[in-house]
């Protein structure tokens, strides 16, 4: 299977698991399935890392030689907020994890902060997506309408 081919199927994976990450079910088995769901969220999003990292290290490299332009810059500072909050919110939902804190305020803390960047960086997924269409039209063979 080629690069781009993964890719796509990646993303795909992730957009459905970032999805079903936000479906509450209740007691015990809503949370073990939140976590299973999360848990490969975050592993698909390593492989999302992994697969672009020729683009991210391309990138900083340019950016720090001041050859970027505006669009790009964007796009890549989208990108570091995106990892920063998928990673406070991938920690921090471990640490809402009973098994993993003790006592009631320790769950509860933790719960919320995951609550809140789940939610943020699900944003910032949106706006990550609305700056690739460009890509997605092109991966499903979508032509781009020129306007007469």
């Amino acid at each position: 299977m080629n690069t781009r081919k993964t890719k796509i199927i990646v993303d795909i994976l992730m957009v459905i698991f970032v999805i079903l990450s936000f479906v509450r079910w209740n007691g015990n088995n809503g949370l073990l399935f939140h976590g299973i769901v999360g848990t490969i969220f975050s592993l698909l999003a390593v492989i999302h890392l992994f697969l672009n990292r020729k683009w991210l290290v391309a990138v900083t490299k340019n950016i720090k030689a001041k050859k970027t332009n505006r669009k790009t810059q964007l796009t890549y500072l989208v990108d570091l907020l995106l990892i920063l909050i998928w990673g406070i919110a991938i920690i921090t939902g471990y640490l809402a994890l009973p098994a993993f804190v003790h006592g009631n305020e320790s769950f509860e803390i933790f719960s919320r902060i995951h609550g809140v960047f789940s939610r943020i960086g699900a944003g910032i997924i949106l706006i990550h997506i609305i700056q690739h269409i460009g890509h997605i039209r092109s991966y499903l063979g979508i032509k781009k309408s020129r306007k007469k």
